[in-house]
C-alpha cells in the first residue's frame, strides 16, 4: 500500500539530473528491436551489393559437390584437403558478410544510448537468482507485454514474407531442376525481396517498441514534488540562504553604487520618486554613464550624498523617468537621450564656471 501511495506520489518529470544519474547506473531508453533492424537492413545491402560476388564465388566452391559429386576424390587425404579448402573459402565469403553484421548489430545500440560504461549493470543482484522474482518479472505486466511484442512481431514479418513469397510459390516449386548458378541466382532474388518486406515491417515493430520502452523509462524516473524539492536544495542550497545571499549582493552592489554619487557630475531627479546619476569627463568618456541610480528611498539616499558631497541636483522628472527605465548602473545612456542630457551636463558646466 505505501510502494503504491509512492508510486501516486511521483507526479513530476524527471530532471536533467535524475536522468544523468540513471544514465551513470545504465538506464537508459533502449528498444531490443532497432539493433535488430539495423542488421536487417545490413542484410540486405550485403545481398543487393555483395550478393552476385558471393553468388558466383559460391557457385565455383559447391559446384563439384552439388553438380558433379561423381569426381569427387574417395582418398581420405585428398577429401580432407577438399574439405578445408572449401570451408576456408566459404568462410571468406560469409565472413565478411558477418562483420557487417555484428558491427550493424552494434551501431544500433550506440545510435540509442551513444558511447556508455556503467559498472552498475554488471554487479551481481540475488534477486534475479530467485525463482520467485523470475516468475513474477514473467508473469508480471512486463513479461505479458514481451510476449505480446514477440506475438506481434513474429505475426507482422509473417505476414510480410508471405505476401512476398505466395506469389513466387510455383517458382520456388521448380528450383530442384535447376542448375547450382540459377539455384543461387534466384535464391538470391528472393532473399533480397524477403529482407526489404521484413525491413519495413520490422521498421514498425522498432519505433512502437521505442516509443513503448521511452515512455516505460520516463515514468519508470519519475519524482514527487519533495524529490523535485530536495534536489533542488542540493544543487542550489537551501531557499532561506539562497535568498540571504542574494539579499546580500544586493546591499554590496548598493553601497558600491552609492560610493560612486559623490564622483558624479550631476544628478537628474523627479524630484521625489527617481534618481539617476550621471557621470561624465569630457575628453575621457565618450557619452554620460549612469553610476547610480534608485527609486523612492534609495533615491533619497541618492540626493542626500549629492547635496553632502556639492554634487549638482537637476529636476527633469520626464527625463528622470526614462533614464532610469532605460539605462542600467555602468552603462553609457542610450543614443535618444543624448540631446536631453547634453543640455543639463551643459548647464551644470556653465554654472561651475560662473561659480570658478
Amino acid at each position: 500500500m505505501a510502494e503504491d501511495q509512492d508510486e501516486s506520489e511521483k507526479t513530476e518529470e524527471p530532471t536533467p539530473k535524475r536522468l544523468q544519474q540513471a544514465r551513470e547506473k545504465g538506464d537508459v531508453p533502449k528498444s531490443q528491436e532497432i539493433p535488430g533492424w539495423f542488421v536487417l537492413a545490413s542484410g540486405l545491402v550485403v545481398i543487393a551489393l555483395l550478393g552476385p560476388a558471393m553468388a558466383r564465388h559460391l557457385t565455383g566452391t559447391l559446384t563439384v559437390f552439388l553438380a558433379r559429386p561423381h569426381e569427387l576424390s574417395v582418398d581420405p587425404a585428398a577429401a580432407l584437403d577438399m574439405i578445408s579448402g572449401t570451408a576456408w573459402s566459404v568462410g571468406l565469403s560469409v565472413g565478411f558478410a558477418f562483420l557487417i553484421l555484428m558491427g550493424a548489430g552494434l551501431a544500433g545500440h550506440l545510435v540509442q544510448t551513444g558511447l556508455m560504461f556503467s559498472a552498475e549493470k554488471m554487479k551481481p543482484k540475488l534477486s534475479k537468482l530467485n525463482p520467485a522474482e523470475g516468475v513474477k518479472r514473467m508473469l508480471g505486466p512486463q513479461g505479458w507485454a514481451n510476449f505480446l511484442k514477440g506475438l506481434g512481431k513474429m505475426s507482422l514479418v509473417a505476414l510480410a514474407v508471405f505476401v512476398v513469397i505466395w506469389p513466387k510459390r510455383t517458382e520456388l516449386a521448380a528450383l530442384p531442376a535447376l542448375d547450382v548458378s540459377a539455384i543461387l541466382q534466384v535464391v538470391m532474388e528472393n532473399a533480397i525481396a524477403l529482407f526489404a518486406a521484413a525491413l519495413v515491417a520490422y521498421a514498425f515493430v522498432a519505433a512502437l517498441d521505442y516509443m513503448y520502452q521511452r515512455q516505460s523509462f520516463m515514468k519508470r524516473n519519475r519524482m514527487s514534488r519533495r524529490d523535485v524539492r530536495d534536489e533542488l536544495k542540493q544543487t542550489e542550497g537551501d531557499p532561506i540562504i539562497r535568498a540571504r545571499l542574494r539579499q546580500i549582493r544586493q546591499d554590496r552592489a548598493r553601497r558600491r553604487m552609492m560610493a560612486s554619487v559623490p564622483d558624479a557630475t550631476v544628478i537628474i531627479t523627479n524630484p521625489t520618486h527617481y534618481a539617476v546619476a550621471l557621470k561624465y569627463e569630457q575628453g575621457v568618456t565618450a557619452a554620460p554613464i549612469c553610476v547610480a541610480k534608485g527609486a523612492d528611498a534609495v533615491a533619497l539616499r541618492i540626493r542626500e550624498l549629492a547635496k553632502a558631497n556639492d554634487v549638482p541636483i537637476v529636476e527633469d522628472p520626464p527625463l528622470a523617468r526614462a533614464l532610469h527605465a532605460s539605462v542600467e548602473i555602468d552603462e553609457t545612456i542610450p543614443a535618444e537621450h543624448f540631446k536631453a542630457v547634453a543640455k543639463v551636463i551643459g548647464y551644470v558646466l556653465t554654472l561651475a564656471q560662473k561659480r570658478a
